[in-house]
């Protein structure tokens, strides 16, 4: 199975957490997911406790392991644009997904060949193309 890391706003903010869920959940269907604590809505709850460098120790580990980065960046996120340029500067697919209808998305992501742009309208434009991503992966 792929391994996929999905990122998404934590600390810049939670408001898409049930998107990032049900992104998750149905990327679990074919693929191992290595973040899937994105999704839970209580993860502040779950950093507290951890220190920076453990989280950036693990994230990067995952990102070394997974065949393939998905993120959503509707809501805009320094940790998910350091993510995003960590997995290119390693030779790992890129994916981003943003709801053209909530914002314009940076064009220091838009600008750049690597990252594959997925704008959507509605939620369920969002999982064929995983699927597609899936099996190329």
């Amino acid at each position: 199975m792929k391994k996929v890391y999905f990122a998404g706003s934590i600390r810049g903010g939670r408001v898409d957490a049930d998107l990032y869920k049900r992104m998750i959940e149905h990327m679990q269907k074919t693929a191992i997911v290595l973040t899937e604590h994105v999704g839970s809505p209580h993860l502040n709850i779950m950093e507290q406790g951890k220190r920076d460098q453990d989280i950036y120790d693990q994230d990067t580990a995952w990102l070394r392991e997974s065949d393939v980065l998905i993120g959503e960046c509707t809501c805009p996120s320094l940790g998910v644009g350091y993510e995003l340029a960590y997995a290119e500067s390693r030779g790992i697919p890129c994916h981003i997904f943003y709801d053209r209808t909530k914002t314009q998305l940076s064009a220091m992501l838009t600008g750049d060949p690597y990252f594959h742009i997925h704008p959507y309208e509605t939620e369920e434009e969002i999982y064929p193309v995983i699927d597609n991503i899936l099996q190329l992966a």
